[in-house]
């Protein structure tokens, strides 16, 4: 059996040595963690992109299409408009239905729609906590 290794003392307490523990977050902290969280989520992330929006911006102009229709309306390749359904789609921006060897898309309404109200909800909940409005009557 080998010893204990170089550098370790025997009953040394767990963790990093020479490190306190950080102590819990605060509200503010956590309420401000989750904000920025919700802001970082794939669903917004995936709205950041311009090609992706003009990807929607078709969507929305002449409805439901295959990536061959998408494609006449835009610049990128079959392949990059593929990617970024995909992304749009893994995000519930998108839903695609199978229609024989193809795949259709359209934007998903409904999961697009409550998406938002659930950011927004969170969004509202958490600023209460770490972004409080200025006291009534203040000047900016």
């Amino acid at each position: 059996m080998k010893g204990p290794a170089k550098g370790k003392m025997k009953g040394a307490a767990k963790g990093a040595p020479g490190r306190a523990r950080r102590p819990a977050p605060s509200a503010r902290e956590a309420a401000s963690a989750g904000l920025v969280a919700v802001l970082d989520s794939p669903f917004l992330r995936a709205l950041t992109e311009p090609a992706r929006l003009d990807l929607l911006r078709v969507l929305l102009l002449y409805g439901a299409a295959n990536i061959g229709t998408l494609a006449g309306h835009l610049p990128q390749d079959r392949s990059v408009i593929s990617r970024h359904l995909k992304v749009l789609e893994q995000a519930g921006i998108v839903q695609a239905e199978k229609q024989g060897r193809e795949r259709v898309f359209a934007i998903d309404g409904p999961g697009f729609l409550g998406t938002f109200e659930r950011i927004l909800e969170q969004a509202r909940r958490l600023a209460a906590c770490c972004c409080p409005a200025p006291p009534a009557g203040g000047d900016a």
